[in-house]
């Protein structure tokens, strides 16, 4: 006998869950707040893993050790899906977070949406790519842009000093000038057609590394690549959420609080945030 307990979810009722993001830090909101424009009404649960940020130098061990812990708090949440908002966490992760999660709820990263963006605007070019460490030396986006057989030329700089620099602010002025002028003089990325930020925290910085180019070089930011993914990934399979007369919630949990987080949130989304103290462990 099928009780309400064990009833299957209608597909409205399964629509109407949120969407599940975890980052190490603010990165991620660069993504969550292009979902949020796009997708008005679907409400985000987003964990900001600051108490281990940055996730660019950890180990891949490590980070899997994160997300699963990260996933289970976002299954408790009852999240239809969960997009790695983070590009060393994509790397890292993104098929240990499938297998673990399985058919809860389903999976989304921020490597492939930029991938086939790539593929489709820049075939037989030279692309340049600044990340992680960890991501660059994940060398998956190398991988999946061979796979395409598109021609594409990728260059890769591992750029560790960004995340932590954009973490603590220092966001146009002369230090990040520096900075980012240093990174980007380097050889390895000399005769690009296009540069592929691929760190979410990257976007805060894109006017910077945009001037350094002064025009010369298209600057690619994957949020708006994966905010449009991720639509018509929901569309898809059924799990848009059906308008409303209010805009929804949404909810922020963190591993570690900080004041600077609790007031990028705010700035990101213009309105107050319900921020709440999650540590991973106890």
């Amino acid at each position: 006998m099928t009780t309400a307990a064990s009833a299957p979810l209608t597909a409205a009722a399964l629509a109407a869950r949120p969407i599940g993001m975890f980052d190490s830090g603010i990165g991620g909101l660069t993504v969550a707040r292009a979902v949020a424009r796009l997708l008005p009404h679907e409400r985000i649960v987003y964990f900001g893993d600051t108490a281990h940020l940055p996730y660019g130098d950890k180990s891949t061990a490590a980070i899997q050790a994160y997300a699963v812990k990260i996933c289970d708090l976002l299954l408790r949440q009852h999240c239809k899906v969960i997009l790695i908002a983070c590009n060393s966490a994509s790397a890292a992760a993104y098929e240990l977070v499938r297998e673990y999660v399985g058919s809860k709820a389903r999976v989304l990263n921020v490597i492939d949406p930029i991938v086939a963006h790539v593929g489709q605007t820049y075939p037989g070019q030279r692309v340049g790519l600044i990340g992680t460490k960890q991501t660059v030396n994940s060398n998956v986006y190398k991988k999946k842009i061979d796979a395409l057989d598109a021609g594409v030329e990728l260059h890769s700089l591992a750029t560790p000093l960004l995340a932590p620099m954009v973490e603590e602010g220092f966001l146009d002025n002369s230090v990040s000038d520096e900075i980012i002028g240093a990174y980007l003089s380097n050889p390895a990325l000399a005769d690009i057609s296009a540069l592929v930020l691929a760190c979410t925290h990257y976007p805060l910085i894109k006017e910077q590394i945009g001037r350094f180019y002064n025009g010369k070089v298209d600057v690619l930011d994957a949020s708006d690549a994966v905010a449009a993914h991720t639509q018509a990934y929901l569309a898809a399979h059924g799990l848009l959420a059906a308008e409303a007369a209010t805009p929804p919630t949404h909810h922020f949990y963190v591993s570690d609080f900080t004041r600077s987080f609790e007031e990028s949130t705010r700035i990101f989304f213009g309105q107050e945030v319900n921020l709440e103290h999650y540590p991973l462990w106890e």
